[in-house]
């Protein structure tokens, strides 16, 4: 749990990093860089998870570095709705992750489930800011969406096995 959730939260990073690199001069810039912010902490968190449950990340995180930024930067290059619409694709695949890992853990792990369930508050505001500013009046929602749900879906995938 801790090595996939330090992955995604990697991964959210660089995909702010890529939105803000296109869209650092527009008016979604602030909020672009308060939910940044929000996902690096996140990301501190896992690594110090990591270090203290002697978790390896995993070795697939250059590619989630790459990969992360292109995906943010190439949405916000389609505009302002388009990053707000991988926002929604990626925090609705998220959410649901994080949710699925607090019904495994039930009763087990109060402070891994209390760090998860407050991330996940996080990641469904960031997509419900998403929705407000008109992310899914974007061009060609559904195929972004569609791209963005299934390369994080794979991210997950891998993460959990390599």
């Amino acid at each position: 749990m801790i090595r996939v959730d330090q992955a995604g939260e990697f991964g959210a990073t660089r995909i702010y990093a890529g939105q803000l690199a296109v869209l650092k001069n527009s008016s979604i810039a602030p909020t672009l860089q308060h939910m940044a912010e929000q996902e690096r902490e996140h990301l501190k968190t896992f690594n110090d998870l990591c270090v203290a449950h002697g978790v390896q990340p995993t070795i697939l995180q250059p590619f989630w570095h790459v990969g992360g930024f292109m995906m943010g930067a190439v949405t916000a290059l389609m505009g302002e709705k388009a990053a707000h619409a991988c926002t929604i694709a990626v925090e609705e695949v998220i959410a649901a992750h994080y949710q699925n890992q607090l019904d495994r853990l039930g009763q087990r792990e109060p402070e891994l489930k209390a760090v998860i369930t407050q991330f996940r508050d996080e990641e469904l505001e960031h997509k419900d800011h998403a929705e407000q500013e008109g992310g899914r009046d974007a061009p060609a929602y559904q195929a972004i969406t569609s791209v963005v749900k299934r390369i994080t879906k794979t991210a997950i995938w891998l993460s959990k096995r390599i």
